[in-house]
């Protein structure tokens, strides 16, 4: 029988243990855990992306409720550990519920420091410690105003950077001469504070804060040299205490921490501690590296082991976008070191190295960090560097004289040499993992290992040891820059426009130091559509980045005519629409007409000046555009239904067509297909559709992420809905989550693989907020688009389009 295990706490330390714990030894426990949060284990090293509005909540979310229901652990939301007993072996939270263990785990991590000065207890005083801080933070922040935040460490920079790109004022205040004083030294913080100003964050250092000012809520702060500054919030980030009550109140040893030996065992044997609670060898860290280092061993040891930590050396990164940042160990001035150090005034870099006997103490490095790892092993290991002493400062790729190949100097550093300081992981784990696992993207990648999924600074070493891993077959598109003009992928450039509201393509090439002045054929498109996407009511659509087919809204074909596919709703049409169609074929000397496998009849071979003539005629009968060109909504293939056939369930025709009707017009980062079939027989072919939907005795079975050309896939299903309307909500908020998450050409069942079925299941069939609010942005963004492009050339928008060169160049000639 499985012995119980209770964890009382759900961070990112006792997340990992359970990771490394189900992989060693899976069914060994049955395993409890008590949250005081209300949700499951999330990434607290991306609480300043979401502050920041660059990531959401659910992009930091760690463990989802599937992963418990798969590994079977009980997850208490909201229940926060109120006693241990440790002679019953039992934990009892606030609300009333019990838990009896064999071994217990407390990981209730860390308490935010709050200076008592008067006025703390005000509304909008706040900490910077979890998910709800900063949901206040972003509820206060809506109403624009200033933001103080006290202390200038790494956390309080990074808020006081998410809470300016949120538009609030912000001031800093901070007790000494200099900025994160612990991790920088003067120079380094003189850069740092320089970049931030220039960001539009004020600074004041050398400042104490004598009281909070407020009576119903807080109205500023009064500094002790009498200087007043009028504040909506106050943000105090000047340390963390571990939380050890707890465990002192059940009378396991504690100093400042709850005391562990190397196994991560307190005073009682059968209890452990782990995370920002626990102290070891007289140390507490506050740093993930260093607790997951301890949770590996803590793993081992549940499982019989005998694994001991030994303390850790930690670096520090700085969250805020555009800034480069590494920090590690001692770097003060004493007598018996000495220094190295690189300036470089015009190109924002400056680094320093501190030596002792040989060997790197410390090291700062701010604008030019690609060598923060390898400085830091060599820190870790004690390697006497007296051979590279005079180019130690280049970095690894200059030592010997020479520039080497940057993929050299990855494949010299050891198995062990740490890669991603965020989730510690080593060289070792992230090349043996790829091998083991056949491990073939960026995403794979980061889903098995955790590296380069948190702040992303060690892509890049991720990259280059997937190349040495998998060497030709590793293909790098999908994480590779969007083109030659950025260094930016896909998703990086969809975040930022987003995180600095840059609502036009000039800007996003200044604001994301674009390499050429004006963009490709390959960026120039995406950033079209991702700026239509994001400012539908903002962004004025540029047709000139835009590929030939949408900018003249048919298909060129070889010979260089086109072909015109005006829209039939869900595949159903007229007579009255077949003469015209058969007129303009006639008029035009049009010479093939072909149904097509969307129910639809394109017209082919019509000469480009033609074109708006032949709009003209086809709207005439009532036709718009079928979009066929598009990388947007084509078609809803739909079969006759319940209306004609013997074994429709449901009127899959007038589905269709309203589906069609609702969703036309709208721009897509693919082309997007649809089908609506009216029973299982499936004669619309729904279950290959990028959207399909099976009509059931019981309601309307919604498939997804089907392909049927280069790759053939059948469709996943989404879930059951009940009614039409149903049907219509769930379908439109699954293609506004594509929308605003795909990379620009990823066709949906691409996206769907990278994304994960079951987050899209989450999001969209059980999140009902989430539904809600895609559905209507989509609802808001159809406002704009549902203009029918024929008409709209039919009444000269853009006529130069279809005017033969020759005919150009005579007209201004003449002029």
């Amino acid at each position: 029988m499985a012995e119980k295990l209770v964890i009382i706490g759900n961070g990112m330390a006792p997340g990992r243990m359970l990771e490394e714990l189900f992989e060693k030894a899976p069914g060994l426990y049955d395993v409890t855990i008590f949250n005081a949060e209300p949700r499951v284990n999330y990434d607290r090293i991306m609480l300043s992306p979401v502050l920041s509005g660059e990531k959401a909540y659910e992009d930091i979310v760690i463990h989802n409720d599937g992963w418990y229901a798969a590994n079977g652990v009980t997850l208490h939301k909201g229940a926060k550990v109120t006693e241990v007993d440790r002679h019953a072996k039992t934990v009892t939270s606030a609300n009333g519920i019990t838990a009896s263990y064999d071994k217990l785990v407390i990981a209730t991590g860390s308490l935010p420091f709050i200076i008592p000065v008067p006025g703390h207890q005000l509304p909008g005083v706040l900490a910077y410690r979890d998910l709800d801080d900063v949901d206040n933070m972003l509820k206060i922040a809506a109403g624009k105003g200033r933001a103080i935040v006290i202390g200038a460490g790494l956390l309080g920079l990074e808020a006081a950077y998410g809470l300016k790109r949120q538009g609030m004022d912000v001031t800093v205040i901070h007790l000494m001469p200099t900025i994160m004083e612990r991790q920088l030294d003067p120079a380094a913080a003189y850069l740092l504070e320089k970049a931030l100003t220039e960001r539009g964050i004020d600074i004041i250092t050398k400042a104490n804060t004598k009281q909070i000012l407020g009576t119903d809520k807080v109205e500023g702060i009064e500094l002790e040299d009498g200087r007043v500054i009028a504040g909506d919030m106050v943000i105090m980030a000047v340390g963390i205490r571990p939380a050890s009550s707890l465990a002192k109140d059940a009378g396991i040893a504690v100093n400042r921490g709850i005391v562990v030996d190397d196994g991560m065992m307190t005073s009682d044997p059968n209890v452990f501690a782990l995370g920002e609670c626990a102290e070891h060898r007289g140390t507490c860290y506050g740093l993930v590296a260093p607790l997951y280092e301890a949770a590996r061993v803590l793993a081992d040891r549940l499982t019989g082991g005998s694994a001991e930590y030994h303390g850790s050396v930690v670096n520090t990164k700085l969250k805020v976008t555009g800034i480069n940042l590494f920090s590690a160990g001692d770097f003060a001035e004493a007598p018996d070191r000495e220094e190295i150090v690189l300036r470089d005034a015009s190109a924002g870099i400056y680094k320093r190295l501190v030596l002792k006997d040989n060997k790197i103490l410390g090291a700062v490095l701010y604008g030019e960090t690609g060598d923060g790892s390898w400085f830091f092993d060599l820190m870790k290991r004690g390697t006497d560097i007296s051979q590279m002493r005079e180019t130690l400062i280049f970095g690894q790729s200059y030592q010997g004289g020479t520039p080497l190949d940057p993929m050299a100097a990855v494949a010299a550093l050891p198995d062990d040499a740490e890669i991603c300081g965020c989730n510690g992981v080593c060289k070792g784990k992230i090349t043996s993992t790829i091998s083991s696992k056949g491990l073939t993207s960026l995403d794979d990648v980061r889903a098995h290992t955790k590296a380069s999924a948190s702040c992303g600074s060690c892509t890049g070493l991720v990259e280059q040891l997937m190349t040495l891993t998998l060497g030709d077959s590793y293909n790098p598109a999908a994480v590779t820059p969007m083109c030659t003009c950025t260094e930016l992928g896909h998703d990086d450039v969809r975040r930022l426009i987003k995180a600095k509201g840059l609502k036009t393509i000039p800007a996003v090439m200044q604001e994301l130091e674009w390499k050429t002045s004006c963009g490709c054929a390959k960026c120039r498109p995406a950033l079209n559509y991702y700026l239509v996407c994001d400012w539908p009511d903002e962004y004025a659509d540029d047709y000139q980045s835009r590929y030939i087919n949408e900018r003249v809204h048919a298909n060129i074909q070889k010979d260089g005519t086109y072909s015109v596919v005006p829209r039939m709703w869900g595949g159903v049409t007229n007579a009255a629409e077949l003469r015209a169609i058969a007129d303009v074929v006639d008029k035009f000397e049009i010479p093939l007409v072909k149904v097509t496998g969307g129910q639809r009849i394109d017209l082919l071979g019509i000469e480009k000046e033609d074109l708006p003539a032949v709009w003209s005629d086809l709207g005439k009968a009532g036709f718009v555009s079928g979009q066929a060109y598009a990388k947007g909504l084509r078609t809803v293939k739909t079969c006759v239904g319940s209306d004609w056939c013997r074994f429709g369930t449901q009127d899959s025709t007038g589905l269709g067509i309203r589906i069609e009707k609702f969703m036309w017009g709208s721009w897509t980062p693919a082309k997007l297909k649809l089908a609506v079939s009216g029973c299982p027989r499936n004669c619309a072919e729904a279950t290959c559709k990028d959207i399909g939907v099976i009509c059931v005795d019981s309601g309307f079975d919604i498939h997804f992420a089907g392909a049927a050309g280069l790759d053939i896939k059948g469709t996943e299903v989404l879930g059951l809905v009940k009614t039409e309307n149903e049907a219509l909500e769930y379908i439109v908020a699954l293609t506004q989550m594509y929308r605003e998450q795909a990379r620009y050409l990823e066709r949906i069942y691409k996206w769907a693989k990278r994304i994960g079925l079951d987050e899209i299941r989450r999001q969209i069939m059980t999140n009902e907020e989430k539904r809600k609010g895609y559905y209507e942005r989509f609802v808001f963004s159809q406002s704009f688009a549902q203009m029918d492009p024929w008409s709209e050339r039919v009444s000269g928008k853009d006529k130069h389009e279809f005017k033969p060169m020759a005919t150009i160049g005579y007209s201004q000639a003449a002029e």
